[in-house]
């Protein structure tokens, strides 16, 4: 089966497409289109085949290291299949996984799901709600599998934080980690994906606003003091906040299973457990 030799496998709202990126912009990096294909994770995706995945890697060069990104595929419970099926496929692509700081990965993710219209109920409301906004920051959980199917050794561990903090010295351990010494982060490609404006989006939100003509019209025959009003309807005003009670129950969560994760990879010491910076 044509496929990756790298996947980058999450985790949700931890700069995997800010990773994904700088590898894309690496000569001799093939990074694949979608970015983000979802194809072990999604029944859907998957019922496509062999045949379309491996396409997606049609392009690429013979000596190409082949990319993929998709968080989809550490996110249990809701995609259960996803290390079963690679590992059927006989593939050993080296995995990538990013976290950050879980309280800070769980907010985020609300954030985003606020913008797209799917949790528009409180941000404690949604932790009773909305299950998977712990489960996807359970980061030993998510690693479970994965350790098993394909063991430690082939996952690179890194944070979003050491990311932000030091990037050219996190791309340097992609390279050593992949088997390229060349690669050189690209400051001018900025930040992906990052959600700092907090916009509801709707049904043809980029037809009707994300277009540059739909752009141009409006800013032409809109008065700029509307937009702004309607633009702060559509925003969320301030970040959300735990109460800190339940900051303090999440905490304990999540310090029982960064036990678990960190047992998974006893022997990586070059981890750097930086502080979050989160600006989602």
């Amino acid at each position: 089966m044509n496929g990756p030799d790298v996947i980058i496998i999450g985790a949700m709202k931890s700069a995997t497409s800010t990773l994904a990126a700088q590898l894309g912009a690496q000569s001799g990096v093939f990074l694949t289109n979608p970015k983000e294909p979802n194809y072990f994770s999604d029944d859907d995706i998957y019922a496509k085949g062999a045949a379309w995945y491996g396409g997606l890697f049609a392009q690429a060069h013979a000596d190409d290291i082949r990319v993929e990104a998709s968080t989809h595929y550490t996110k249990l419970p809701t995609y259960p299949a996803t290390v079963a099926r690679l590992k059927a496929t006989g593939l050993t692509p080296k995995l990538i996984y990013i976290t950050r700081d879980p309280v800070a990965r769980l907010i985020s993710h609300y954030i985003h799901e606020w913008t797209q219209g799917v949790m528009t109920c409180s941000l404690e409301e949604a932790l009773e709600r909305h299950p998977e906004l712990v489960d996807y920051s359970l980061y030993g959980k998510q690693m479970t599998p994965w350790v098993a199917a394909f063991g430690a050794d082939a996952i690179l561990r890194l944070t979003m934080e050491e990311m932000m903090e030091d990037p050219h010295s996190v791309l340097a351990r992609v390279g050593d980690f992949i088997g390229r010494k060349d690669l050189a982060w690209r400051d001018d490609l900025g930040r992906m994906n990052v959600s700092s404006e907090r916009i509801k989006r709707f049904p043809m939100h980029g037809l009707l606003f994300d277009n540059p003509v739909a752009q141009t019209l409006r800013r032409t025959l809109v008065p700029k003091a509307l937009r702004d009003r309607l633009k702060a309807k559509r925003q969320m005003p301030v970040r959300p906040e735990l109460s800190a009670s339940a900051r303090a129950a999440l905490e304990t969560v999540f310090a029982a299973d960064a036990k678990v994760l960190n047992d998974h990879f006893a022997q990586d010491s070059g981890l750097n457990p930086a502080k979050s910076k989160d600006t989602a």
